[in-house]
């Protein structure tokens, strides 16, 4: 039902353009100097309307239509990256809040001077994972660091995850041999308790090494039931690199990806600039970037086709 329901929003939106369309096109043929104002501004919204079509067309992944699961981890860079993880994770917080994407924190982990160590979240909305897949890999900040006496250059990096949420428990069979769950207390900040019971779920699965944790929630069924989803999410995601290694191995043409290698980066000294780095599109305001203007980088990366459709 949710799925159709999906394909007839975007039956009625672009039969509704279409419409919009034959409409201007009578309009024009009247020749009415009188309308011409009028239909400029028609034109521009049609326009405008059809690049946002156009846009969601490039998201025919299998996982595209769904949640996402955002996960944010302190790189290399002390205390300037668990800082780059917070300003990070506002951006995404921005951009989903201009999406119109509803957004979950499942579990944090705050810095002991300042920032963010780790964050894990849900998006949730249409199309939230073919967003925001393109955000996938190491992420680098460069500027004068806030917590340098010197006020001297650092350059801190941040590790972005990007999962689909599988919600279906029967696609991603998890045996209850295969993982331990130990319960703590949820902590706040200054390391405070949220509350006295220990409602803070770890579940590790014991044959992969996987450990996720979830503590935002009161009860700790909830917890244990988003730990469990982002389990199955990272054993989704684990199956899919390996089919994909396999097929690109058979083709001929699979590189090996190594850790490290930058997709983004974000220059606020000696100037402004945010470049990526698989598509080498910039924008010099890397201000706008980071309160949330991140849909012409997801755009290039669509149109790239770097992800090889997947």
């Amino acid at each position: 039902m949710q799925r159709a329901n999906e394909l007839r929003s975007d039956i009625e939106n672009w039969s509704s353009i279409a419409q919009r369309v034959s409409d201007s096109i009578e309009l024009i043929e009247l020749d009415d100097d009188d309308l011409a104002a009028e239909l400029n501004t028609e034109v521009e919204d049609i326009e405008k309307t059809l690049d946002a079509l156009e846009f969601d067309l490039m998201l025919s992944g299998p996982r595209d239509g769904g949640n996402a699961i955002l996960s944010l981890h302190a790189g290399a860079g002390g205390v300037d990256s668990q800082d780059f993880v917070a300003i990070l994770l506002r951006m995404y917080l921005r951009w989903a809040e201009k999406r119109g994407l509803a957004v979950e924190i499942m579990d944090q982990s705050d810095g002991d001077v300042a920032g963010i160590k780790s964050v894990t979240l849900t998006v949730n909305g249409r199309n939230a994972y073919g967003y925001l897949k393109s955000e996938d890999g190491v992420h680098r900040l460069v500027r004068l660091s806030p917590f340098d006496t010197a006020n001297r250059r650092h350059t801190s990096f941040a590790q972005v995850e990007i999962l689909p949420e599988v919600e279906d428990a029967a696609e991603i069979e998890i045996a209850q041999k295969d993982i331990r769950m130990d319960v703590f207390r949820a902590a706040g900040a200054g390391g405070q308790h949220v509350q006295k019971n220990s409602t803070a779920v770890r579940i590790t699965h014991i044959p992969s090494g996987i450990v996720v944790q979830c503590q935002n929630q009161r009860s700790q069924l909830q917890n244990r039931e988003n730990a469990m989803k982002v389990l199955r999410s990272r054993l989704y995601e684990i199956q899919r690199q390996q089919r994909e290694k396999e097929l690109a191995a058979m083709r001929g043409d699979y590189v090996k990806a190594e850790w490290g290698s930058q997709i983004r980066s974000y220059v606020l000294h000696p100037y402004q600039m945010v470049k990526d780095h698989r598509t080498n599109y910039e924008q010099g305001n890397a201000d706008a970037v980071l309160d949330g203007g991140l849909d012409n980088f997801i755009d290039a990366y669509l149109r790239a086709g770097v992800d090889g459709n997947l």
